[in-house]
């Protein structure tokens, strides 16, 4: 049976899959990466939410791969809240990121039982 962890962390890992796609194909998000100040950042970061979108969902069926992820995770949503607060976004505007700098932080927490 699939437990509340494994949800959220499906969750995650197919919205990153979802966003990395979108940030490959989607001129809204070309539009947003240059308001970000990012555009020529834009193809690398898509490869990287995919990336991490994947190795989250696999993450599912290994904890070394679900703790290497979720760092990740929580690294990328960091960076992406402070872009957020650096270009003043409103506070609408970062919940988002920071929503899921929380998802990735209760991952990582669930991840880190390799270690104990």
């Amino acid at each position: 049976m699939i437990d509340l962890n494994e949800i959220i962390t499906l969750f995650a890992g197919v919205s990153f899959i979802i966003y990395g796609i979108n940030s490959f194909l989607s001129q809204k998000m070309v539009l947003e990466f240059k308001r970000w100040g990012l555009e020529k950042k834009r193809k690398i970061i898509a490869v990287s939410q995919f990336i991490c979108g994947v190795l989250l969902c696999l993450g599912l069926i290994s904890k070394t791969i679900l703790f290497i992820s979720s760092s990740f995770l929580v690294i990328m949503m960091l960076t992406a809240v402070y872009v957020r607060i650096k270009i003043k976004d409103n506070i609408s505007e970062i919940l988002p990121a920071m929503s899921y700098l929380l998802i990735g932080l209760l991952i990582l927490k669930d991840s880190l039982k390799i270690f104990y």
